[in-house]
């Protein structure tokens, strides 16, 4: 098995485990993001108290609305960026290595070409998993008084069927799907696909800052420890935090715009809610709601990304470490019973 398959796999997984534990706070913060009212008179409700209003008005599903895809595009989003990681990683390696050889750096990677590998690896995920994220974002801010806007004709489809008239139909993945085909076409399912390109540089600034405070705590404890390089899972889960705080709080103002553009869009009434484009968006923004509106459910993200980036990276480290362990004893295995 490959270096970049074992970290794809074990991205994945620990990706998949940080979105179970941290997906109430996601749903809510989503909310927030996408929260459209330009009137500052209103009362903001807390991380704590807009969770407790969704279970009271809508029930605890609604915190886990979105689950079933999330899950899937966390498992492909993490494996397709780490598989990849680990390939650009390896080929920068290389070509430091080449370097080194003929007299030019330390043979080590630097700080501008982890950056670029993190960058590259980031776009490829963005362009592959894009849809899921669109459809995964529709359905957390899907409330049970949302079909105030023109329905779809899948709702309607739905509708007819329904057995109580005034009893909203579920809504599901596949009327997710359905409502942004019938909104936007195919491309409907790239909705924000280039503030998500220019956020890579937040799993990139991440990459960054965690793969320089790593190798400064190994190079530090080889000196204290002889050589020993070892760095134990609180270590790790404190770096992703770090890392993540660092990347979060510089990036935050696009996840706000791409999460607007990638919710169902307000077709008719007040056009201030109704965005076509990523610089629509941006300009509405700025002139209807101010800076602060860049910055809406910042405090909920900062906890959510953070806490699910320690887990993440921890559990990923984890799972590395052990297949490669059983990798290394199956070999060991094979070759013990290998007759002479």
């Amino acid at each position: 098995m490959s270096d970049a398959l074992i970290n794809g796999l074990a991205g994945a997984g620990g990706g998949i485990i940080a979105q179970l534990i941290t997906y109430p706070l996601q749903t809510v913060n989503t909310r927030q993001q996408t929260e459209r009212d330009v009137k500052k008179e209103k009362r903001k409700h807390g991380t704590i108290e807009q969770m407790c209003q969704v279970v009271k008005n809508e029930g605890w599903g609604r915190l886990y609305s979105g689950l079933a895809p999330s899950v899937v595009g966390t498992a492909c989003s993490q494996g397709v960026y780490y598989y990849f990681y680990q390939i650009f990683r390896d080929r920068a390696e290389a070509i430091a290595r080449e370097h080194k050889r003929n007299g030019i750096g330390d043979g080590s990677v630097g700080m501008l070409s982890s950056l670029l590998v993190a960058a590259l690896a980031g776009c490829t995920n963005v362009l592959l998993t894009n849809p899921i994220w669109v459809v995964v974002t529709r359905m957390q801010t899907h409330t049970k008084n949302s079909k105030k806007s023109q329905p779809s004709r899948s709702s309607i489809a739905l509708d007819e069927k329904s057995l109580d008239p005034m009893e909203p139909p579920p809504y599901g993945t596949g009327h997710a799907i359905q409502e942004l085909y019938d909104e936007a076409g195919i491309g409907g399912f790239w909705k924000g696909v280039f503030p998500t390109l220019i956020m890579v540089s937040n799993p990139s600034m991440q990459f960054m800052l965690y793969e320089t405070m790593l190798k400064k705590l190994k190079t530090k404890r080889a000196l204290v420890k002889k050589g020993d390089t070892g760095v134990t899972a609180l270590e790790i889960f404190l770096l992703g935090a770090l890392a993540k705080l660092g990347a979060t709080v510089v990036t935050y103002p696009l996840l706000v715009v791409k999460s607007r553009l990638q919710a169902k869009q307000i077709t008719t009434g007040d056009k201030r809610h109704n965005y076509k484009g990523t610089l629509d968006a941006i300009l509405k923004m700025i002139r209807y709601e101010g800076l602060h509106g860049f910055y809406k459910g910042m405090s909920t993200k900062i906890v959510q990304s953070v806490l699910a980036a320690a887990v993440l990276f921890m559990i990923k480290e984890e799972l590395v470490k052990g297949a490669r362990l059983l990798l290394t004893k199956g070999g060991a295995s094979i070759r013990k019973t290998r007759p002479a």
